[in-house]
């Protein structure tokens, strides 16, 4: 029985083995559930049997496969944990950076927030005062500050209007010219009359006022006054040039009267407030004699040294005005019949029949005060943009410098 028992394991077993090599995949490869690198071997449980040392184990007893994980090694384990560290610790220090430098930010606009806040405070709590000291100013100067507003409208309500009946030259009413002329010399006369005590019409003949030299605000005031009334005197001036009739003087030659006009008043308006100026810069009765005169002319010679800067300036641009004036004018040349009837006999300008027509260098043709009047503001053709001359005269349109000259 022992012998049978014993032939028949063996039969068994030796047939196992003859499955186990007649079986095409004795071994199968599977990835490691676990993920990375490592992979899983699936081995039959007769290869466990046969494997040295696997008789001291137990054989499993059922059919199913078994599965070895074959790790990536103890080294790509390790490598990975080191390199997580290495980003980590450098995004670490970026978002230090970052948050030092954004809590900077915050630092610097927190501060400001706050001192806009506090000036803001500050104004809220001082508004009433500040209301109540700027109505005593007006109550105070209320005569001064409406002569000045008045002033100022009266300039920009002539200026505009000399302007425009220039525009219009030949369709200019002469009893608007007539108008304007009168309104700024009745208001010129009104200041005058109504600070007479102060004999501010000296100050056009460069001759100090009977003002308080030493007070700031009255030397200012008598400046500003003057300087307008030069305006109106030599806008008053344009009004004439616009009321003489035009077979006496043609648009080309009273647009340069404009510019002559207007030099020549720019220059006087820089010397007029320089005597009082002087006067009050050398007067210095609050510090000692010696001290005080030698401060106040140091400082005299100063503004003269500055003024004769600006005057050396204007002198160059009124040299350039008188020979503009004394020389002639042209603007392209005549034109000749045939050309004025190909051209339709109507200038584009105006979209009338030709007066005195003159034909530019790019072959159109315009009338001579049409192009004139063109060329006071622009250098190019007005249809095809060619640059007709290299110079603008801006003032032959008949405005006045709206620049106040206080000093």
């Amino acid at each position: 029985m022992k012998l049978r028992d014993y032939d028949r394991e063996t039969y068994s077993e030796s047939r196992r083995a003859f499955k186990l090599r007649d079986s095409p995949y004795p071994m199968q490869t599977h990835p490691s559930p676990q993920g990375g690198n490592g992979l899983s071997l699936t081995l039959q449980p007769e290869l466990l049997a046969r494997v040295p040392g696997a008789g001291s184990t137990s054989r499993p007893e059922t059919d199913e496969d078994v599965r070895v994980s074959i790790g990536s090694g103890r080294g790509a384990t390790s490598r990975r944990p080191r390199a997580a560290s290495q980003s980590h610790s450098h995004g670490h220090t970026h978002s230090h950076e970052h948050e030092s430098d954004s809590s900077e930010s915050d630092l610097e606009s927190s501060s400001s927030l706050s001192e806009l806040r506090y000036l803001l405070r500050w104004l809220k709590k001082s508004l009433p005062f500040i209301v109540i000291l700027c109505a005593k100013l007006v109550i105070q100067h209320a005569l001064g500050l409406a002569v000045a507003v008045g002033l100022f409208t009266t300039f920009m309500y002539v200026n505009k209007s000399i302007q425009t009946q220039v525009f219009l030259h030949d369709r200019r009413t002469k009893l608007h010219c007539a108008w304007l002329l009168l309104f700024l010399t009745s208001s010129s006369l009104l200041v005058f009359y109504t600070f007479h005590t102060q004999s501010l019409y000296r100050c056009l003949i460069f001759v100090n006022a009977t003002i308080d030299s030493q007070n700031f605000w009255e030397v200012l005031w008598s400046v500003g006054v003057t300087n307008f009334i030069l305006k109106f005197f030599f806008m008053g001036l344009k009004c004439l040039i616009l009321l003489i009739p035009s077979p006496l003087m043609t648009y080309r030659r009273r647009g340069q009267w404009y510019m002559l006009i207007e030099e020549v008043g720019q220059l006087y308006q820089v010397i007029a407030p320089v005597p009082l100026w002087f006067r009050y810069l050398v007067s210095y009765d609050e510090m000692e004699t010696s001290v005080g005169l030698t401060l106040g002319i140091l400082l005299a010679l100063l503004y003269l040294i500055m003024k004769l800067l600006a005057l050396y300036e204007l002198s160059g641009s009124l040299q350039k005005q008188l020979r503009n004036f004394f020389s002639p004018e042209v603007n392209g040349a005549p034109a000749s019949p045939a050309q004025v009837r190909e051209a339709g006999d109507i200038c584009p300008i105006c979209q009338a029949d030709f007066k005195q027509p003159r034909v530019l260098v790019c072959q159109h043709i315009f009338c001579e005060e049409c192009i004139a009047q063109w060329l006071n503001q622009e250098r190019t053709c007005p249809l095809c943009r060619t640059i007709i001359t290299d110079k603008v005269h801006k003032w032959k349109d008949g405005a006045t410098s709206a620049y106040l000259q206080i000093y």
